[in-house]
């Protein structure tokens, strides 16, 4: 009768232990999962150059106000409307360089901001905008088919054409895209590039992201949450 008791509570005990165990790693499991859906600092570094080093300034300070900015830019969009920095007035957007004739890396690059713009479907913070870098032929009429055969939803994404060299020196000089080892190049010099910016509302660059990268992709997408809670 002692040694069936003993039994028993030996059973108890290690049924608690395991219960206990269970409980611990799926809070653990939790606790991992909210890590991942959150950003991996406080506040996203800012960007200044095509180095891409990263400075950790505090968002309103003095030295956020005098760094590195998007310039104001003239474009049309796909339904021949101006877009301007006026366009993205207090908002977060992303950015990224194409063509619409592009085999190759383009349709992919296109795919996942279309991911980017589900994501944010409802989200009126967040804007997108492509330039073409090949506006002679990327008039507003071939953006405009371009955008219907790619669901791209109006108002929400901007994919724009205008001048070759503004596009240009916007991308080479001020969105640092094209990273060629210090390289000069010129107009003539194509520009192509698989990479998407995140821009904040105050204009200034907060990250880079490879735009074939769905591992990539995933992570812009958490630095856009982290941002709007910055902001």
């Amino acid at each position: 009768m002692k040694l069936l008791l003993q039994n028993k509570i030996y059973k108890s005990s290690l049924f608690l232990i395991l219960l206990t165990f269970v409980g611990c790693k799926d809070s653990i499991k939790k606790e991992n999962i909210k890590v991942l859906e959150t950003s991996r600092v406080d506040y996203l570094p800012y960007y200044n150059d095509d180095s891409f080093t990263p400075h950790w300034l505090v968002p309103g300070s003095k030295e956020e106000k005098v760094f590195h900015k998007i310039p104001d830019f003239n474009f049309l969009n796909q339904l021949g409307e101006t877009i301007s920095q006026n366009t993205f007035e207090n908002k977060i957007y992303i950015t990224d360089f194409f063509f619409t004739t592009c085999p190759g890396i383009c349709p992919k690059m296109t795919g996942n901001m279309l991911k980017i713009q589900e994501e944010f479907i409802n989200d009126d913070e967040i804007l997108l905008l492509s330039h073409s870098v090949m506006p002679a032929t990327d008039s507003v009429s071939v953006l405009n088919a371009y955008a219907k055969n790619y669901n791209v939803i109006n108002g929400k994404w901007h994919l724009v054409t205008g001048d070759k060299k503004e596009i240009y020196d916007l991308g080479r000089d001020y969105y640092f895209v094209e990273n060629d080892l210090g390289e000069i190049k010129s107009i003539n010099d194509f520009l192509h590039t698989e990479n998407f910016l995140l821009i904040d509302k105050n204009k200034h660059i907060r990250g880079i992201y490879n735009g074939l990268n769905r591992a990539s992709i995933n992570q812009l997408i958490i630095d856009v949450n982290a941002l709007k809670e910055e902001s």
